[in-house]
């Protein structure tokens, strides 16, 4: 489906914030020397302990940089769509999803960036050959991979790390899907986005990189937005399963045709 004539050339990176004061200027000096034509966009959920004001001092100091400041902490997800949507209207070609705390790495992007001349999204995978992660104790190991192979288990997804956070997409991608149906508000946004994709027929590639733990800061993940994204990946895999049972039963009914019918009267 990826039309190889769109133009791709005006990216921008998209990073949600909540207190990550400390990795905000590295990550976002780091991006700027791997793709130095991407302009930045810092989603930031009114960060107490200054992220949003340190974002518009960076931002006055390179035309780049843009800042997006929302009410409250909403989510992973709705951060995600409110910059989605604000890259959409301000014209962007590719909108790519990006931490802020280090554990992906820009260094990839440029490659993420041209295996897009050729798909849809493209994915940077940890569970692809050539990918990896670093510093990671073996329960998150076993976390990660094991979510992931429930999810290809319920959707019957295509992709190897459904659940990375690293993701560039085409315009035209999400402008052909349904941003106001995503349910998920946390981690559990990643799969909801990609199932969306595949279900809505576009090219989804994937490109090795290594996950490093970030050194600054806390994490945010948790308990209960990894049972989020349990939850809602076994509800939206019950449905499809549901779905395919009710088209394949249809599919071995007799038709029923005019001469069929019993006219008997």
């Amino acid at each position: 489906m990826a039309d190889p004539a769109a133009s791709l050339e005006r990216v921008l990176v998209v990073i949600p914030t909540y207190n990550e004061c400390e990795n905000v200027g590295p990550i976002t000096a780091r991006i700027r020397k791997a793709v130095p034509s991407a302009h930045i966009l810092i989603a930031d959920d009114n960060s107490p302990d200054g992220t949003g004001q340190l974002a518009d001092e960076l931002a006055a100091a390179d035309d780049h940089l843009h800042v997006l400041h929302r009410a409250g902490k909403e989510g992973l997800g709705a951060a995600y769509i409110a910059g989605f949507r604000w890259g959409l209207d301000a014209g962007y070609d590719v909108l790519v999803e990006h931490d802020a705390d280090g554990s992906h790495q820009p260094e990839y992007l440029p490659a993420i960036l041209e295996r897009l001349q050729t798909a849809d999204v493209v994915k940077g995978s940890r569970y692809v050959p050539g990918g990896a992660t670093e510093g990671w104790p073996l329960r998150r190991e076993l976390l990660s991979r094991g979510g992931n192979l429930w999810t290809r288990m319920w959707l019957g997804l295509p992709v190897k790390d459904a659940t990375g956070g690293l993701a560039a997409w085409r315009a035209t991608t999400l402008r052909g899907m349904d941003l106001d149906a995503v349910e998920a508000a946390g981690y559990g946004f990643q799969v909801d986005l990609i199932w969306r994709a595949v279900r809505g027929g576009f090219t989804v590639a994937e490109v090795p990189i290594t996950f490093v733990e970030r050194e600054l800061g806390d994490s945010k993940m948790s308990g209960a937005i990894v049972a989020e994204a349990m939850l809602l990946t076994t509800r939206w895999g019950i449905k499809h399963r549901l779905t395919q049972i009710r088209t394949a039963f249809a599919g071995t009914r007799p038709a029923v045709t005019q001469d069929s019918k019993d006219t008997t009267r």
